[in-house]
């Protein structure tokens, strides 16, 4: 009994310190946690489009998902997850399924470091959309973030472009617009939706959507298929959970230079899973990535001047 009141004070002292933070370092928070978790997510899923069909695995890691919130969504009541916007909700769904294909059309052959690398461009279309949708300001430090972090993104990815895996870079890098329509639905969903909504309807209208294309190429998974499947379910709804609290804690734009610190998870994880090797120009562009990504987190902190 002490141990659960000592774990519940505790608890409520972390909440009362995040609630003295301001919203875009919060956003920023979630943002970063959703980084290190959607690296994790990747390198599970470069694993299993390995063994299986891309169309299969995609089928199944939202199923999963869907799964794993089905309990969370019975104890407070299916009525709560009603949406107020069943057509928007399916209408990002249908978005990020197609960037979905083209993502798992090409992850089997790039890096894990590479691949998100590449994804890095999103951030970057999301901070166009959210100043032509949302008429979000675009301090010249954002910018300025954005271009450095981009820069660092192209010494990583230029010199793969032209080896033998460079149509499937392109691929990589055509789904990135597609994933930022998403984010900015997401944007949108978040003034009248719960997070928890917004996610359970991403894992039900993508589970429908995929259904067709993966009953083409359906083979029996194992047992220890199943159990990743279910460790990507409950990774991929923590990632979507954390960056959709990031879109409603503050400007979808003030927090995607964050992501860049993906790259330095990526190179990590490939190299302890996949046995990668780092090149020269990953590692030089993650330097990049990071002092980027460091300076403007110090600025957002201090808030707009």
């Amino acid at each position: 009994m002490d141990d659960s009141n000592s774990l519940q004070r505790r608890a409520q002292l972390l909440q009362h310190q995040a609630a003295r933070l301001s919203p875009t370092t919060r956003a920023m928070a979630w943002s970063i946690a959703s980084s290190f978790l959607f690296v994790a997510l990747n390198s599970l899923m470069r694993e299993l489009t390995m063994q299986m069909h891309a169309y299969e695995v995609q089928f199944l890691r939202y199923l999963m998902g869907l799964l794993v919130m089905l309990p969370l969504m019975l104890r407070a009541g299916l009525a709560t997850y009603r949406p107020k916007n069943i057509v928007g909700q399916f209408t990002r769904g249908a978005v990020h399924t197609v960037g979905l294909i083209l993502w798992f059309i090409a992850i089997p052959h790039i890096t894990i470091a590479d691949t998100t690398a590449i994804g890095f461009t999103t951030p970057i279309f999301i901070m166009l959309g959210a100043v032509l949708l949302f008429k979000e300001p675009m301090r010249w430090e954002r910018w300025l973030a954005a271009a450095i972090g981009f820069a660092g993104v192209l010494i990583v990815v230029a010199p793969k472009l032209t080896g033998q895996g460079g149509w499937y870079s392109l691929v990589m890098l055509a789904a990135s617009p597609v994933f930022a329509i998403s984010f900015l639905i997401t944007k949108a969903l978040t003034r009248y939706e719960r997070a928890e909504v917004i996610v359970a309807w991403q894992a039900i209208s993508i589970t429908v959507l995929s259904l067709p294309l993966a009953l083409l190429h359906w083979t029996m998974p194992g047992l220890g298929q199943w159990l990743l499947f279910a460790l990507c379910g409950l990774l991929g709804s923590s990632v979507h959970y954390c960056l959709t609290r990031s879109y409603a804690a503050a400007d979808i734009s003030a927090t995607q230079s964050v992501r860049f610190l993906e790259l330095v998870w990526a190179t990590l994880l490939g190299w302890l899973v996949f046995g990668d090797i780092v090149s020269s120009s990953t590692l030089m562009g993650g330097v990049v990535i990071c002092a980027s990504t460091l300076w403007i987190a110090r600025r957002e902190s201090r808030g707009p001047r």
